[in-house]
């Protein structure tokens, strides 16, 4: 089970329908003109036509179990005083004093330019359910991260 918030769920069910009703109806409709100008095997339109069309269908089927496995966080339910899902952190990386701040959100989202970091990853886990104070230890593959937790915000 995977939670995602609600701007990430329509993002993801807004691409599902733009998959199932405009891309895949040309995929499909390509691959019928490319099967039509004649020898299959020496026909490179046909080849990357079907291509395409499983890489369509792929993508459909992987959104469609994201959405199956899903559910919305609800926001109200999670906890202020401690880092959860949606929680905006920033913590003091203790052996370089760097002040860093991301949001904790499901590996669907990351996006580390955004400052959003999975709750999977070894920094989200090791600040998962830490209050402010204390001190999160993340193995990471340059070692061992002590991290103080400033602050916490759940938007």
């Amino acid at each position: 089970m995977e939670y995602l918030s609600k701007q990430r769920y329509d993002e993801i069910a807004a691409e599902l329908k733009h998959l199932i009703n405009e891309v895949y109806p040309k995929v499909k409709d390509n691959l019928v003109e490319t099967r039509a100008q004649g020898d299959l095997s020496e026909n490179a339109g046909y080849r990357e036509a079907r291509r395409i069309q499983a890489k369509t269908i792929s993508r459909i089927r992987f959104l469609q179990r994201v959405l199956e496995n899903s559910r919305v966080i609800d926001h109200d339910a999670l906890p202020k005083d401690r880092v959860s899902l949606l929680s905006k952190v920033e913590f003091t990386n203790l052996s370089t004093n760097t002040r860093m701040k991301f949001e904790i959100v499901s590996p669907h989202e990351m996006d580390l330019e955004a400052g959003k970091i999975s709750l999977k990853s070894p920094i989200g886990a090791a600040l998962m359910g830490k209050k402010v104070g204390e001190i999160a230890e993340a193995q990471v593959p340059s070692g061992t991260l002590r991290l103080k937790i400033e602050s916490i915000v759940l938007e």
